[in-house]
């Protein structure tokens, strides 16, 4: 600074001027040369150490990296330069110390939740980690980082040693915790949401105990507001949230498929062997040839390789209409256009009941739209409805009054005649 007075004095330049434009130029020096260090830093000493880090035999100090957190510890280089550089400005010297030294401990606490991050990442990569989570524990050290950070760079700012602070804050936090309940517990609630991931604005998601059902359109310290689809709007509580149960859609979504689970009700007084008229129509159905030619010929040659005599429908191996059927249905789904056939793709019998045998198809479609999927899904069981009766099926219905309406007719007629 007093170079550049003295060259300035050279040029007959008036005393305040010459203030300011030293001023000026240093700060502008200052700048330089925090552009220059942080380029210096970032360029060469930052791509050393990542450089370092990809070519060596260690894969934890990779995860390291990931985190950024060597990325987050460049921004110290010129908050130090600046730091030293204010006795160069007396006037303000207090003032830049304490503006670059709380960026300083700014940086510091978000270069260790990095690293309290990849402290996470790494130890998920053992095994063990599924049995023994340390993921609370990781948790708890970050709220206790933040609120120590915090108190630390309000001290910084006020020039207090901060265990005024806490001593200040132990009297008060009783009186604090009971006006500021509900905010402490959204705010624990908001950060362990934020961190688990748990809800975005935007999801849909499903709480019964609140009557919520749409999408989350709004997340505040208090509340999550979710539109349900209705059209009406739900305020959740955020610590309910994590203290209760609720469904987040969001999987789904992101899956690109949408579980198809409905259950056919099959008159099991229909079931029955196929006869040779049944499979020589069964053979004309599109989806079925192939099927029905390599089945007859394996239950043939089973039967004929363990001498069973065939003219007992009980003895050996037949073919059933309700078998047939439900390979029918399999084929079907698997050469639906809409279905996604990379995800779980079941038909299959359940516990047969008052209603007769319940024949479950367990599919995904593939497209998540809540209209185009009821559309899917209505299409879907219209055809297996209408296909039924080609087996020889009845679908299960309880009767009805026309039912009974038509019994009653039958039953004149019969006296009648």
């Amino acid at each position: 600074m007093d170079f550049i007075k003295q060259q300035l004095d050279g040029y007959g330049i008036s005393e305040q001027t010459v203030f300011y434009l030293s001023n000026i130029i240093m700060v502008v020096f200052i700048a330089l040369v925090c552009i220059l260090a942080n380029v210096i830093t970032k360029r060469i000493v930052l791509r050393m150490i990542i450089h370092l880090v990809q070519n060596n035999k260690y894969t934890w100090d990779n995860i390291i990296v990931e985190k950024k957190l060597f990325h987050k510890l460049s921004h110290l280089v010129p908050a130090m330069i600046i730091y030293y550089s204010a006795y160069v400005f007396p006037s303000v010297r207090g003032l830049i110390e304490k503006a670059a030294l709380t960026y300083m401990i700014i940086v510091m606490i978000s270069a260790l939740n990095a690293l309290l991050n990849a402290l996470d990442a790494i130890y998920r990569s053992f095994e063990v980690s599924k049995i023994r989570p340390i993921k609370g524990y990781i948790q708890v050290a970050k709220i206790a980082l933040y609120i120590i950070g915090g108190i630390v760079v309000i001290s910084n700012l006020i020039g207090q040693n901060p265990l005024i602070i806490l001593s200040g804050l132990g009297a008060l936090s009783a009186v604090l915790m009971l006006i500021f309940k509900d905010s402490i517990l959204g705010l624990v609630a908001g950060v362990q949401l934020s961190s688990n991931d748990m809800v975005r604005v935007g999801d849909w998601i499903e709480m019964p105990k609140y009557n919520a059902d749409g999408n989350v359109i709004d997340i505040t310290l208090n509340t999550v507001k979710v539109m349900n689809f209705d059209k009406t709007i739900t305020m959740i509580p955020s610590y309910a949230l994590i203290s209760d149960s609720f469904k987040n859609w969001r999987g789904m979504q992101a899956s690109g498929g949408r579980r198809i689970k409905r259950s056919v009700y099959i008159d099991t007084s229909s079931i029955s062997f196929c006869t040779e008229e049944m499979i020589a129509e069964f053979q004309k159905i599109h989806y079925l040839t192939e099927y029905i030619e390599t089945k007859v010929d394996e239950i043939n040659t089973y039967n004929m390789e363990h001498h069973i005599h065939t003219d007992s429908k009980v003895n050996g191996r037949h073919l059933t209409n309700i078998g047939v059927f439900r390979i029918y249905v399999l084929q079907y789904l698997r050469n639906h256009p809409n279905i996604h056939q990379d995800m779980t793709l079941i038909v299959r019998q359940l516990a047969s009941g008052d209603n007769g045998l319940p024949l479950e198809i367990y599919a995904f479609s593939n497209n998540i739209d809540w209209g185009a999927y009821e559309s899917i899904q209505a299409d879907i069981f219209d055809h297996i409805f209408a296909v039924a009766p080609t087996f020889g099926l009845r679908v299960f219905q309880n009767p009805t009054g026309h039912d009974i309406a038509h019994i009653k007719e039958s039953a004149e007629y019969v006296r009648q005649y």
